[in-house]
């Protein structure tokens, strides 16, 4: 599937995207199910982390869009890269390709990026899926820290055939997003917690364990403010579908199968 790119009109910004499937899956054809799945990356990476499960997902009967975030891949670079932004990015895309409603699936800041479509235009988002989203501070949590540890052997080699597969992710990512990046993730953002009750669709958020990015007790309190959301921990780190992804399909595929 080649890559097209659609200029996003608010945010003046060319988008890259792919739209996977038949034919009959983007033009409003028969179709097995009728909402089509987006998958949003994370920081650093591009949509081409979601190829293999996009393969999945389309043998399913599933339309599958994956997009590269600003920044990211063959999309364009900004001038800001605040995290409102991003979601904004993944609904207008949506809109620009006339999807009224879709099931969510995003991995660390594209997980972020997801929470903020599903709070704030709760319409579109039939199900959300979180993989390992760094969950932002509350007014009174202390500054959040990430564990620093030597990356492990099986690490080390994702890390390496990652940068075989894939050297245009590395290469186009722009790097002037890390610092404004970590310093949303440490300032609270009283208003995402907030708006948490606003996300009307089901929600599966995926844990990484103990050396992964997302606070235990935060996420205590995130699942206890949506309305509907199933947690399922994982004990492999950061990035599950990379890691585990049979783990990662038998939990995510019969989740977003549901009516």
């Amino acid at each position: 599937m080649d890559t097209s790119t659609t200029t996003l009109p608010r945010a003046g910004l060319d988008i890259a995207y792919r739209d996977f499937g038949p034919a009959a899956y983007r033009d409003s054809g028969p179709a097995a199910h009728d909402v089509p799945v987006v998958l949003v990356h994370g920081m650093g990476g591009d949509g081409r982390t979601w190829d293999r499960f996009a393969r999945e997902l389309t043998g399913v009967g599933r339309r599958v869009v994956t997009m590269d975030l600003r920044g990211h891949g063959r999309s364009a670079r900004a001038a800001s890269y605040r995290f409102a932004e991003f979601g904004s990015d993944v609904a207008e895309l949506c809109d620009t390709l006339g999807i009224a409603r879709a099931d969510l699936v995003g991995h660390s800041l594209g997980g972020h990026a997801a929470s903020l479509v599903a709070q704030t235009r709760p319409d579109l988002v039939r199900r959300l899926v979180i993989e390992e989203a760094p969950l932002p501070l509350r007014p009174g949590d202390p500054e959040q820290t990430f564990t620093r540890r030597l990356p492990s052997a099986v690490e080390l080699w994702h890390a390496t055939t990652s940068l075989i597969r894939s050297p245009r992710a590395v290469v186009a990512f722009d790097r002037s997003m890390t610092g404004p990046a970590l310093a949303q993730f440490r300032t609270p953002d009283p208003q995402w917690w907030e708006r948490l009750p606003r996300i009307a669709a089901p929600t599966l958020f995926l844990s990484g364990g103990p050396t992964g990015m997302v606070d235990a007790a935060r996420l205590d309190a995130a699942v206890a403010a949506i309305p509907e959301c199933t947690v399922v921990p994982f004990a492999c780190g950061h990035s599950i579908h990379r890691d585990r992804h049979r783990d990662f399909v038998s939990a995510v595929l019969p989740f977003l199968s549901r009516p």
